[in-house]
């Protein structure tokens, strides 16, 4: 079997792929979950984040520390850390939400390190335009995740969210944990940053059949999430299977846009399969 690697998406980290590494182990399968630049331990905070009392419109303006991270360069990062982790031999890499965003364009990069990709209800940016394209696109229609901003990405350089407001944990939760258990759902909004790089979003790279299209892989649906919508997961999976050599193998998940805590262990069967 080869070595899984985990990734995850905007304001998550490695944290939240937790309950899938315990159920891949107990499958026999090697799994290793990182931290995208920017994020996780490679995030950087706003200082306002923690000032008391809060200053909402100080929270707001105050330039992002992750603001020069685009998908091009987190995507190499990943590419070192993907060679680290499987000592220079292929990996099965998964990828939630706009981690897709990054994974595919390391993909392009170093598709000798890719034995499979597993796309989550993520984004899959292979058409030539960025992601932040698809937001005004008819399939994105219902998306809920717009509604939590609380700063103007193009002023921050981020797309920045405040878990720390209890009135916001709700939305938070509809969005992204709508069939987890409360406890975990609190749990979880506890641990999310406050910002993701804007540059991930818009940087508008290109993959090739050559490279890209090369590489195996699969697509998790996640039928009732509420922050990538069902209909534009399906556009993304056409739109991989114009430029790669094999059709995209198609897996659902009645579940919202987080799996790794709602349906872990059959997340992990899934991810067991390609392995």
């Amino acid at each position: 079997m080869r070595t899984v690697v985990l990734v995850h998406g905007f304001w998550h980290g490695s944290w939240c792929w937790s309950r899938v590494t315990e159920q891949l182990a107990a499958r026999g399968v090697a799994s290793v979950a990182v931290d995208l630049a920017g994020h996780g331990l490679n995030s950087r905070p706003p200082e306002t984040r923690w000032g008391r009392p809060f200053d909402p419109a100080a929270f707001a303006t105050e330039p992002s520390g992750v603001r020069d991270v685009t998908a091009s360069t987190a995507a190499a990062a990943l590419v070192e850390q993907i060679r680290t982790i499987g000592g220079g031999e292929p990996c099965v890499v998964v990828a939630h939400s706009q981690g897709g965003t990054v994974v595919t364009a390391a993909a392009e990069q170093a598709p000798e390190l890719f034995a499979h990709l597993m796309y989550v209800a993520a984004f899959a940016p292979v058409a030539g335009r960025p992601v932040a394209a698809y937001g005004e696109t008819p399939e994105n229609k219902g998306e809920l995740s717009l509604r939590l901003l609380r700063a103007d990405p193009a002023a921050v350089g981020a797309v920045r969210i405040d878990p720390g407001d209890p009135g916001n944990h709700a939305a938070i939760r509809e969005t992204f944990y709508a069939d987890v258990d409360e406890a975990t759902a609190i749990a979880a909004i506890s641990l999310l940053s406050t910002d993701s790089p804007l540059g991930i979003p818009l940087d508008p790279f290109t993959v090739t059949p050559d490279h890209y299209g090369t590489v195996p892989h699969s697509y998790v649906v996640c039928t009732r999430d509420n922050a990538l919508p069902v209909a534009l997961q399906r556009r993304f999976v056409r739109e991989i299977d114009a430029i790669s050599t094999t059709p995209t193998k198609v897996v659902e998940l009645d579940s919202s846009h987080s799996p790794f805590l709602s349906r872990p262990a059959d997340l992990a069967t899934a991810i067991a399969d390609v392995c």
